[in-house]
């Protein structure tokens, strides 16, 4: 039952950055603490695959902190956040053999880690009167969430 909190907490976390819960899984898979060999997502484990996921969630971040970038609630970035936790919890689930179930606590992880970082972000914007600090915060707050429930 672990893995559920695990899958909901990665879909969070990409609720919150939709390409760090994805980085994250692909390095579990590729250390060999999320088992994915012989799945259909066994190429999350490949290690050239998490330096590349990794990139590109380095990549989210600092696009995260432009001035241009649209909200995470419209919805080309709400589907992507969405896929993101169903892909991530599959893993997850996957790796358990409940491949439905962890695609579900991803799905609702995401969408409870896009509407609570949003408005949890605003909230600390207000405070700070600023975005970049409540931004760096939050970019803080999903790698530590994806760190943690993978371990």
């Amino acid at each position: 039952m672990s893995f559920l909190i695990a899958a909901f907490v990665v879909g969070m976390v990409c609720g919150l950055r939709a390409l760090v819960g994805l980085a994250a899984v692909s390095w579990a898979a590729s250390s060999g603490h999320l088992p994915l060999a012989g799945t259909w997502l066994s190429f999350l484990g490949n290690r050239i695959t998490s330096y590349i996921m990794t990139a590109l969630a380095i990549g989210e971040i600092v696009n995260d902190k432009m001035p241009k970038t649209p909200s995470r609630l419209v919805p080309p970035q709400l589907g992507t956040r969405v896929v993101m936790g169903a892909l991530t919890g599959s893993a997850i689930g996957l790796s358990h053999g409940s491949l439905v179930l962890g695609a579900i606590a991803g799905i609702v992880g995401s969408v409870v880690g896009t509407f609570a970082g949003a408005k949890g972000r605003a909230l600390l914007a207000k405070a700070f009167g600023r975005d970049l600090p409540a931004a760096l915060l939050e970019d803080i707050l999903a790698v530590v969430l994806a760190f943690v429930a993978l371990r």
